[in-house]
């Protein structure tokens, strides 16, 4: 017991320490930023380019030195690392679209990353994801030069800590046999036993029709319900940019075949696969919704393509509604994931 009570105040002092150094990891692009700024204003793509390389690679070697007696075993953790230098980065370039600072990222601003800053707030994949398709695809697409290029580590990074993740062996705390399965059969009930998982099935089809509908109106449909929603209550969706257009056609390719299967796993048992789907789906529409809200209502958009004041209400209500309940879909299937899990049989002993 005394060895078991010594291991685990270990760990917890050892996640501690490397859970300081990711902080201060992230801090350290803050003066990292400025001395960059000041080094490379001179107006050298190549320059920058070379010097965002010469960054990782001192900072990787800091973060070695800071925890090189702790360091934690899991790949992953670098990963969140890097993730966390790049938010604050991030939020340095929002900072600075703002106006609310100066002179730490303004020659990335003129040559490098020409969207909203609320495409780098919200997420790592999802941003990269649509920045990729709205430079090549509108009116940066001819201006492409080397930091279009940073894009393609990113990406492959956030890819391979999501292919890491679910390979991982199942931790969940419920498992079914065939002695204990009576004792969760509550949990498998039709649907119309489950008030709440009928509530989502609810929620499904109108979030699905939402998305639809929208992805409808960035294709210039003619329909006059749909030029009257995007007049009165988002005329974002309307911006010359590419951004909104290529968003709502991703949240329609994308979230409108998962509202679909999510149905028919609410309804049926067994579907393992639930918890994993419903965890990335809701942080990709988290962030998707945090960029289009924001961008929507910021003072950086053109009046004409932000939301007009007496409909603001009902669009902060409808797209709020949009982003929490699948969080709460989320929630639910990971904290009771018993429905979703297949009887396992006992094995059998001579």
């Amino acid at each position: 017991m005394h060895s078991e009570a010594e291991t685990s105040q270990t760990q917890i002092a050892m996640t501690a320490s490397a859970g300081t150094g990711v902080f201060v990891f992230s801090l350290i692009s803050i003066p990292i930023c400025y001395f960059s700024n000041s080094l490379i204003y001179n107006n050298s793509a190549e320059a920058f380019l070379f010097a965002g390389c010469t960054t990782v690679l001192i900072l990787a070697m800091s973060v070695n030195f800071m925890i090189k007696k702790k360091m934690p075993v899991d790949p992953l953790f670098y990963v969140y690392a890097v993730h966390a230098f790049l938010s604050v980065v991030n939020l340095i370039i929002g900072l600075e679209q703002d106006n609310i600072i100066d002179g730490f990222v303004t020659f990335y601003l003129r040559v490098g990353q020409l969207q909203s800053h609320w495409t780098l707030l919200g997420g790592i994949f999802p941003h990269a994801w649509h920045s990729l398709h709205s430079w090549e695809c509108w009116k940066y697409g001819t201006h492409t030069g080397p930091l279009f290029l940073l894009h393609i580590p990113y990406i492959c990074l956030s890819v391979w800590a999501c292919f890491r993740i679910f390979s991982q062996p199942c931790t969940w705390d419920v498992q079914f046999t065939a002695q204990n399965q009576g004792n969760h059969e509550a949990e498998r009930k039709s649907l119309l036993h489950r008030p709440l998982d009928l509530l989502f099935t609810i929620y499904l089809i109108p979030a699905f029709a939402f998305c639809v509908f929208r992805g409808l109106i960035v294709l210039d449909c003619s329909c006059k319900w749909y030029q009257d929603y995007a007049q009165h209550y988002e005329p974002y969706l309307k911006d010359p940019s590419a951004y909104p257009k290529i968003q709502m056609l991703v949240n329609m390719l994308y979230s409108g075949p998962y509202y679909i299967i999510a149905l028919y796993g609410l309804m049926v048992p067994g579907c393992e696969w639930m918890p994993d789907l419903t965890l990335v789906h809701s942080g990709a529409l988290a962030q998707a919704q945090f960029s289009h809200i924001g961008a929507s209502l910021h003072t950086r958009t053109p009046f004409s393509y932000r939301v007009p004041a007496d409909s603001q209400s009902v669009f902060l209500l409808v797209n709020v509604l949009y982003t929490v309940v699948p969080q709460a879909l989320c929630y639910r299937c990971h904290t009771q994931p018993a429905f979703f899990l297949r009887p396992v049989p006992d094995k059998k002993t001579e």
